[in-house]
């Protein structure tokens, strides 16, 4: 993949939206960390903080770039990311907890180590999506990281207002998932040799997760509403 090119752009284009959407609780756990800090240390703390996050964050991605090239990891990483994309369409579930740091290095810990433990999933979503162009990981986490962590109030408000941003998202995370399956080294000359297969998967699961999860949420709305009929 070389620079400057339209799959170069669509490729940034999918890390910076993945990212967006995958690491809205990394946002509510930085913001938790600085929370107790006086006022003039909380903005240093989030900086510094979020520039070590992106530093660790860059570094486990290339790890994992590394590694989907051996033969099966690839095919695995594809279908662990399925569980990841049903999950974003459940939120609520897992909430986020941390405890507020009361001095400033203790804050910068802990939004380093609390970053990189909950970004696992975007680090598997963003390796996938760059196909082993590290140029394209570090400039989509210098991109999306910090507009994570400075905006993400913003970016909390508009998946509240608009829901159909977290189908996109996990939409766009089946899509890498499948690209990810069809490009293992074990399963691509039978995809290569079938040029309808990899349009065919894409559309597999990316129906399958959007409209499961659609389906899953009319379920627990029509649930709830029977649970708030009185009894007659």
């Amino acid at each position: 993949m070389d620079f400057l090119t339209p799959e170069f752009f669509s490729g940034l284009a999918a890390i910076i939206l993945l990212d967006l959407v995958l690491a809205g609780d990394n946002a509510i756990v930085i913001a938790l960390a600085a929370r107790n800090l006086p006022p003039h240390l909380q903005k240093k703390a989030v900086f510094w903080g979020t520039f070590g996050a992106v530093a660790v964050r860059i570094a486990l991605t290339f790890a994992v770039i590394w590694l989907l090239k051996l033969p099966g990891l690839m095919l695995a990483g594809g279908i662990l990311l399925l569980p990841i994309a049903w999950k974003l369409l459940k939120p609520g579930e897992h909430d986020p907890e941390v405890a507020a740091a009361s001095g400033f290095w203790s804050a910068i810990r802990t939004i380093v180590v609390a970053d990189a433990l909950m970004g696992l999933d975007n680090v598997l979503a963003i390796a996938g999506a760059a196909k082993g162009h590290m140029g394209l990981v570090v400039l989509g986490l210098a991109i999306s990281v910090p507009l994570v962590v400075w905006g993400s109030t913003l970016i909390l408000k508009l998946i509240h207002r608009f829901p159909v941003i977290i189908y996109i998202g996990a939409a766009a995370i089946a899509w890498t998932a499948a690209r990810m399956i069809a490009h293992d080294q074990l399963v691509a000359p039978w995809f290569d040799a079938r040029p309808w297969a990899p349009w065919l998967l894409d559309a597999l699961l990316v129906i399958g997760v959007c409209g499961g999860g659609w389906l899953w949420a009319r379920r627990m709305r029509r649930k709830a509403l029977a649970t708030r009929r009185p009894a007659a």
